[in-house]
């Protein structure tokens, strides 16, 4: 077990408003530019004065305390408006993926009980949609950014329209909330839905405290944030990894944020890191280890001295070494990769901005405890792969409605991650894996990840993905798919000797198929069950 001191920081006041605590913290920075977005920017005082606004609307509504609104909108200055003001005013804002399907929505609407609904104007059709399909008890929607004239609620008892009210006459038709609700430090703040890769999302629930540990653990203390950063996240606001990034951490020191509502491929991304956005530079730029492979191929990949970059964090996935050595060649800046989970809210086992092994996860954040169990529960060894559990304050209260699941991942204090990790010398943390994609082969576990970062340290090939399948006796085999550089070759035989050069000769893939793309989700992890299933559905 590793454990590692925090001792020094303050733990939050039992009455504890999150929102204040960022409001109250930027109360000297008034003029201050904290959102820019494509639309134009928005300073602390205005964001302030916002917030309060549509804290207001929601109590206007008839909202109560920890009752929820659902938030679902694209990246821009009205986000965290949204998300703030429904937690000044005690009520809990659900933040959902935009890049769910109406069913998805359907689910969550019901699942959470909303009373309302946050939207961007061009999710409008999915969420319609989703409205009419779900039981649903939303009495109001509010639109931001609306692509239309907004339409009222029929009045013949037809299904809600979800956009009843355009978001800025919502808020200039209140008064600001001047005082906050008195919630507590461990009262439900905010729920997410995890990506799970199988079966319905499971809305975790965080407390108001949970995103103050992050911020003073890992944005402080770790990536040394200053309000003189700029800050830019590929992950979008909705994810656990995109909200610290692009909200909580930046607000939480007074720093300026880039907002993005356009994916984030290596051209959008390229434009805001050169500036095209209001002529701003950032210098934190938070990505995965997908999103880099991408860019460091683009033809069009800038040059250092068009950026400003001085801090580049990495999650989602491990990074391979080959990723991190060839951005810090280029750039001259390290790429500090870590892991985090929805589950404990960030990233609680990372590499240092001063310190990079790259190949490792790092060492585990201040404030944070790891241990690696085997399969008997009992610790396991330096070197042998083990079950990672987390032990910190960030760890959320509960999964909604989901007692079971809540048992099987949340015990004693303890949460458990899914990941297979290796402990090493230095105290360091090497990722081996989804802890139900492990293979073992001829008896000796085999990490998928190893196989996947050495085939793309090969220069013809951009991504690839390892999963076992039963040979003819039904005994596990290994089976890579590759994802080849636009214009690249490689054959079979050359990328197996390849591996078997680099690697110790049993860890090479027994079979390896050439692929146009890889599955993944949202956020960019490859989806391995998805090409497990393909397999099996093989005659």
């Amino acid at each position: 077990m590793t454990q590692t001191d925090a001792a020094d920081v303050a733990t939050p006041p039992e009455v504890f408003n999150f929102a204040q605590h960022l409001l109250q913290a930027n109360e000297g920075r008034s003029a201050k530019v904290a959102f820019i977005d494509d639309a134009g920017s928005v300073s602390y005082g205005a964001l302030a004065d916002r917030v309060k606004r549509l804290a207001a609307g929601l109590r206007a509504l008839g909202l109560k305390r920890e009752e929820r609104v659902l938030l679902l909108m694209h990246d821009c200055a009205d986000w965290p408006v949204s998300f703030l003001g429904a937690m000044y005013a005690g009520v809990v804002p659900v933040a959902v993926n935009t890049l769910l399907t109406a069913d998805d929505y359907a689910y969550m609407l019901e699942h959470s009980r909303a009373q309302a609904v946050l939207v961007s104007g061009a999710l409008l059709p999915a969420l319609t949609a989703a409205l009419i399909k779900s039981d649903h008890e939303v009495g109001k929607g509010i639109g931001s950014r609306p692509q239309a004239p907004l339409k009222a609620a029929p009045a013949d008892g037809s299904p809600l329209h979800p956009a009843e009210v355009e978001f800025e006459t919502f808020l200039a038709a209140q008064t600001p909330m001047v005082k906050p609700a008195a919630t507590g430090a461990d009262d439900p703040g905010f729920w997410l839905y995890s990506s799970g890769s199988t079966g319905r999302p499971k809305g975790t629930v965080h407390s108001h405290a949970n995103p103050y540990w992050t911020c003073e653990l890992y944005g402080k203390r770790v990536l040394g944030l200053t309000e003189r950063d700029v800050c830019f996240s590929a992950a979008k606001l909705f994810f656990a990894y995109g909200l610290g990034n692009a909200l909580t951490f930046p607000m939480s020191v007074g720093a300026s944020v880039i907002l993005m509502a356009e994916r984030p491929t290596p051209d959008a991304t390229f434009r805001r890191w050169t500036g095209g956005i209001a002529g701003t530079k950032p210098t934190v730029f938070y990505g995965a280890p997908t999103g880099f492979a991408g860019m460091l191929a683009a033809p069009n990949l800038p040059k250092k001295i068009d950026v400003t970059l001085r801090l580049v964090s990495s999650a989602g996935e491990a990074l391979p070494a080959e990723l991190g050595e060839r951005f810090k060649a280029h750039f001259g800046v390290d790429i500090v990769d870590g892991i985090g989970s929805t589950e404990m809210l960030h990233i609680f086992l990372s590499n240092r901005p001063d310190r990079v092994r790259y190949g490792t996860t790092g060492w585990p954040v201040p404030g944070y405890e790891i241990a690696l169990r085997g399969d008997d529960g009992g610790p396991v060894p330096d070197g042998e792969p083990g079950d990672l559990y987390i032990h910190g304050p960030s760890s959320a209260m509960m999964y909604w409605g989901n007692r079971q699941k809540t048992r099987d991942t949340f015990q004693g204090g303890w949460t458990k991650s899914g990941d297979k990790y290796i402990r090493n010398a230095d105290g360091s943390y090497t990722y081996g894996g989804r802890s139900d994609d492990m293979l073992k082969v001829s008896g000796i576990y085999v990490s998928p990840f190893e196989i996947e970062a050495t085939l793309v340290q090969h220069p013809a090939v951009l991504e690839a993905a390892v999963i076992g399948v039963p040979d003819a006796e039904g005994l596990t085999k290994t089976k890579a798919f590759v994802v080849l550089k636009q214009g690249a070759q490689a054959t079979d035989a050359e990328l197996k000797a390849f591996v078997k050069d680099k690697l110790a000769p049993y860890k090479y893939p027994r079979l390896i198929e050439f692929v146009a793309d890889l599955p993944k989700t949202a956020t960019g992890k490859i989806q391995r069950f998805k090409l497990r299933e393909r397999e099996s559905a093989q005659p």
